[in-house]
């Protein structure tokens, strides 16, 4: 298996400075690539220049501007330069497909916080000081790093990434041929359905909350959006105040995503833990968040008739909160990690079918929370109830399989 593992930096003084000297010129390295290919297109030539000439050229690049961009990692340099490449590849990729474009853009320093290494040994060395009990990462032209390891790294280290987080520094190792852990066998299956006001509903009727973590901290980061949109966006340099309040907001944007993290990894924990077989709905999060197209008004044109719009972006902030796709992708990863059988399936009408008599009616599901058939009279939590078809529909996924 292919894993990731996340540790936290403590550089020193020094060693901060020169990290950030090296997203600054990875950032350089990347917009003047993204030049390079923008000016050649728009010669009266169309000129189209491709990863692999961009990286002929880093030699020269380097021997030109050796106290900056020679100062990193040839590899390193390379990774960037294919991410510019993947970025146009997905570009072209959406045109053809008749997809909003969105053509790649300059990144601003602030806006561009990881390099990758694209191999241990080549530019990056992982637990450099093997001797001493404090693990180290080294990395060319920063030093040996002090590394936070709360936990064991199992497999071989493929890449490295270093990443900045507002004020943190992590790094990221990729690491492949990762043992499996198995759990013994507990002889249980669930179905889960995921939702706003509860978090999720399993089939045997527990309801996990909601924790809403955007929510309970709403007022505090919008005072702090507020303080910050007072200063210029578009400006040369910030000043000290402006820094400030640019820091504030993405620490509490940082707090909020590390704490959606936290239980996002416990709930899935004790779902792999305590059931063999977990059968989920096959949600498209990014479909469900689309804002609903606009309404033209036939009678005045220009103008648009309501669409529900305000209504829609509450219930779209209340799905992102959740943060169902980033739970489902943690389940599935723990699951195969503890030898556990995930099972996809089609979530439609999973509230409005009636699982005693297989009624199907959008009027079955009277309330957000209330369910009642309208053909047989069953009534019962809506949540439960889909939670029910789901492992129902996983059953006979199951049987289509044997």
């Amino acid at each position: 298996m292919i894993r990731a593992y996340k540790f936290l930096l403590r550089p020193t003084a020094r060693q901060t400075t020169a990290l950030g000297e090296m997203l600054r010129d990875h950032c350089s390295l990347y917009n003047g690539a993204l030049e390079e290919r923008r000016d050649a297109y728009r010669h009266t030539s169309k000129t189209s220049i491709r990863y692999g000439e961009q990286s002929a050229q880093l030699k020269e690049i380097r021997a030109f501007d050796p106290e900056r961009q020679g100062r990193w990692s040839f590899s390193s340099q390379q990774a960037t330069l294919r991410r510019l490449d993947k970025a146009f590849q997905a570009f072209f990729r959406r045109v053809k497909a008749g997809q909003t474009p969105g053509y790649p853009r300059f990144k601003g320093v602030g806006h561009f916080d990881t390099v990758t290494f694209p191999k241990d040994g080549d530019g990056c060395r992982w637990d450099s000081t093997p001797h001493d009990p404090v693990t180290r990462v080294r990395l060319q032209g920063v030093g040996h790093v002090r590394v936070h390891q709360h936990r064991p790294v199992q497999g071989r280290v493929k890449t490295i990434s270093v990443k900045r987080e507002g004020s943190r520094w992590y790094v990221v190792l990729t690491c492949d041929e990762v043992p499996a852990e198995p759990l013994p066998s507990t002889g249980t299956v669930v179905g889960i359905d995921m939702g706003v006001a509860h978090f999720l509903t399993a089939s045997d009727g527990e309801h996990v909350a909601n924790p809403r973590f955007l929510h309970a901290m709403a007022g505090e980061l919008a005072a702090a959006q507020r303080h910050l949109a007072t200063f210029p966006k578009r400006t040369r340099q910030r000043t000290k105040a402006h820094r400030a309040a640019a820091r504030k907001v993405a620490k509490l944007h940082g707090k909020i995503r590390r704490q959606r993290a936290d239980f996002h990894h416990k709930t899935a924990r004790i779902l792999v833990t305590g059931h063999d077989v977990i059968a989920h709905e096959r949600l498209n999060a990014a479909g469900m968040t689309k804002s609903p197209a606009p309404k033209a008004d036939p009678e005045q044109p220009g103008s648009f008739l309501p669409n529900g719009a305000a209504a829609k972006a509450g219930l779209n902030r209340s799905i992102l909160d959740a943060g169902w796709a980033q739970f489902l992708g943690i389940l599935a990863n723990k699951a195969e990690s503890a030898g556990r059988l995930m099972i996809p399936v089609d979530p439609r009408n999973t509230s409005r079918t009636c699982p005693a008599c297989g009624h199907v009616a959008k009027e079955n599901r009277t309330t957000q929370a209330k369910f009642q058939c309208t053909a047989c009279g069953f009534a019962a939590n809506a949540d439960h109830v889909g939670a029910t078809n789901v492992l129902n529909r996983a059953g006979l996924v199951l049987c289509a399989a044997a």
